[in-house]
């Protein structure tokens, strides 16, 4: 394919995946890829492990041969992790390596940086920018929950997943007359458990944004049970929480939010952690109060990390693909520091300041909770 007649000088992108893995990175960094030097002749480094290759030098050059093959494999071929450039340990230590990454930025001569991350990647990605790197970040996460984009790259593949998980766990509580709960993951969002319980035909859907009443749950159950079916799924979102652990958690939150001296944060961070802490294995206790309720058997299906692996869907490939070039579109303008949103069938760039430290709940009046709702799904409250 012939080259842009745009560009003067060959741009050299550096690239990078940080936070949990996710369907679509491979397909994302295709994207960038194929388009940078295909389309504009630019030069591509892909640094591995997230934040930290960028600190350790640990690169990966990227060219048509490595990108081969790249589009419908799961995982990220550049590696990921969670390190925080202002927060990374080195040897046992915890360090600021800002100004490592921007010294190693200058070292490889680098134009631009592309950040595939989620939450934590975009609020990472601004702190690079602030201190005068060139970046772009797509959105990438199963949760769905990065603000200010229609979609993120790898949910619909794990909505996909979960679904087919409710599908295949109807049969056996359908066969024993139990009650399963399913839980899915989503992180403090109910994308995941809310679009797959729709689809999976959930008979109960729980998610965070919405406390749940365990006694109006087994109400639910029980109905079902006087009219002659039963068996029930609970499809739960990791983050949903009862109305009393709900209001728990929201007051502390309300306390670290007003608490003016140290001691004061301390103590609220103490009890949130507190908090959180006493949330894990909430669905094997929601689980032995609903028989206790209903006097029905009830099992736990934890889907966990699988709905993160394998091979991206269709859709997931698409979206990446398209986010993908964008962002190479927008290094070719010279145009920086934003993050590429979907939009409807097209992209658009959004200033990482309006995305940083933001997160995409679920609205009550989502036509997702209006229709789960209409087809009678008990939402827990």
């Amino acid at each position: 394919m012939a080259k842009s007649s745009k560009t003067s000088k060959v741009k050299r992108i550096g690239i990078l995946t940080a936070g949990g893995d996710s369907p679509g990175l491979n397909a994302a960094i295709r994207g960038v890829g194929k388009t940078a030097l295909g389309f504009y002749g630019m030069e591509i480094i892909g640094f591995r492990d997230g934040f930290r290759g960028l600190v350790e030098n640990n690169r990966l050059p990227l060219d048509r041969h490595t990108l081969a093959g790249i589009l419908t494999v799961g995982g990220t071929i550049l590696g990921t992790s969670r390190d925080k450039p202002h927060r990374m340990v080195i040897d046992g230590k915890t360090q600021d390596m800002t100004e490592t990454i921007v010294k190693n930025y200058d070292k490889w001569g680098l134009d631009c940086l592309v950040c595939l991350g989620g939450g934590g990647t975009q609020k990472n990605a601004l702190r690079l920018h602030q201190a005068g790197l060139n970046v772009i970040t797509l959105p990438k996460t199963i949760d769905n929950d990065v603000a200010m984009t229609d979609a993120t790259f790898g949910f619909a593949t794990a909505m996909d997943i979960a679904t087919e998980t409710i599908d295949r766990l109807h049969s056996t509580a359908h066969s024993h007359h139990r009650i399963i709960v399913a839980e899915i993951m989503g992180h403090r969002a109910g994308w995941l458990a809310l679009g797959s319980g729709i689809a999976g035909g959930a008979d109960v859907i729980l998610i965070p944004e919405l406390a749940y009443d365990v006694e109006k749950i087994a109400e639910a159950i029980r109905r079902r049970s006087q009219h002659g079916t039963n068996f029930s799924i609970v499809a739960v979102a990791e983050g949903a929480m009862s109305r009393d652990d709900a209001r728990a958690m929201s007051g502390a939150e309300k306390k670290l939010a007003r608490a003016k001296d140290i001691q004061s944060k301390k103590s609220a961070k103490k009890e949130i952690a507190e908090l959180e802490l006493r949330h894990q294995g909430n669905t094997i206790r929601l689980a032995k109060q609903l028989e206790e309720l209903t006097h029905l058997e009830s099992r736990v299906t934890i889907l966990g990390y699988v709905q993160r692996g394998g091979t991206p869907s269709a859709a997931d490939r698409v979206l990446a693909t398209r986010l993908g070039s964008a962002a190479a579109d927008l290094i070719n303008e010279n145009h920086f520091g934003v993050m590429v949103a979907a939009r409807g069938d097209g992209t658009t760039p959004v200033p990482l300041e309006k995305v940083a430290g933001k997160r995409k709940a679920v609205p009550l009046d989502h036509s997702w909770v209006q229709t789960a709702r209409h087809v009678g799904t008990c939402m827990g409250d």
